[in-house]
């Protein structure tokens, strides 16, 4: 196992708590909600190992970093600031930017937005979504989902106190969004009495790893889930002020890898035609069977080995 570096660093009006290991290329792992960069820690592992440097902060909101409360500063202006800043502050120029969830949200921002600093994307389970003429807000709304659809709960003020008891919600999203839950019973964002909070079952699958878990249960137990829910409530803010990107496509080269068993999955109604004419330099298009949500958790060597041959791939360009 190599070592991992924990700094802090201020970038952007915020600090960042920074992990990072090894050396070369540099590889920045942003993660999604509700998460730490604890969650990439198998990935940095195998990339350190394969000959880059990777970089993990915990993102504004979350555990070791600042987190404002005002959720119109967690819009990707911010976060993708954040990132930025994170690289000048590390003397890098650029980096292949790999996400998750919300992070894979922030990493296909910072593609489209900053193709000079990041000159690759590798994503999991959440695909690129060009700004449109709706919000997915108003999207739901319109398609009757006002009052079923998951985000809705989200960026409720009590969305703070639902969450609250991190010891049954963090281990509850992992499995109920995880292919190891029961189909019948997973989670379904249209359906809140199959919401991603309930309990799990014990014992959990073997594939959650028992010290991110408890690293994670930790850092939610001391700070809550207020910054984290932000990125929902910054949904509709940021969908305002984007009009710039409408249709924006992504052309330097990129990767998405998901879960079938995910819950997002019915959500995009993707193919990966319509990933290719919004990234045209799409690389790698894969759909893993029994796998959720949960991608670089439930199906850890898949991901290592497809990140560190698209890394390569870049690199050598």
């Amino acid at each position: 196992m190599l070592a991992i570096k924990e700094t802090d660093i201020a970038t952007n009006g915020v600090h960042l708590y920074v992990t990072e290991a090894g050396e070369g290329p540099a590889i920045l792992f942003v993660h999604g909600f509700p998460d730490t960069a604890y969650t990439w820690r198998q990935q940095m592992q195998a990339v350190a190992a394969a000959g880059f440097r990777a970089i993990a902060p915990d993102m504004r909101g979350y555990g070791g970093s600042s987190a404002p409360d005002d959720p119109t500063l967690y819009t990707p202006f911010q976060t993708v600031g954040d990132l930025v800043g994170l690289l000048d502050a590390l003397q890098i120029p650029q980096a292949i930017v790999v996400g998750h969830d919300w992070g894979a949200n922030v990493a296909w921002n910072a593609a489209m937005m900053r193709p000079d600093r990041f000159k690759a994307v590798f994503c999991l389970a959440v695909p690129y979504s060009p700004r449109g003429k709706a919000s997915v807000l108003d999207a739901m709304k319109a398609a009757g989902h006002g009052d079923d659809f998951y985000m809705f709960e989200q960026i409720r003020p009590d969305a703070d106190q639902i969450w609250a008891d991190a010891a049954v919600t963090i281990p509850g999203m992992l499995y109920w969004a995880s292919g190891s839950a029961p189909a019948a019973q997973a989670w379904n964002p249209f359906d809140p009495a199959r919401s991603l909070h309930r309990k799990a079952p014990d014992p959990f699958p073997t594939w959650i790893d028992r010290d991110y878990l408890a690293h994670n249960v930790a850092q939610f137990q001391r700070t809550g889930f207020h910054g984290a829910l932000n990125y929902y409530r910054a949904v509709q803010p940021f969908f305002d002020l984007s009009g710039a990107y409408l249709g924006a496509k992504i052309p330097q080269p990129s990767y998405f890898i998901w879960g079938e068993a995910d819950g997002l999955v019915p959500i995009y109604q993707l193919t990966e035609a319509k990933l290719r004419e919004r990234c045209p330099g799409l690389a790698g298009y894969v759909g893993l069977d029994g796998v959720g949500h949960w991608v670089q958790h439930e199906a850890t060597a898949r991901v290592n080995q497809d990140l560190i041959a698209f890394a390569r791939s870049v690199s050598a360009a």
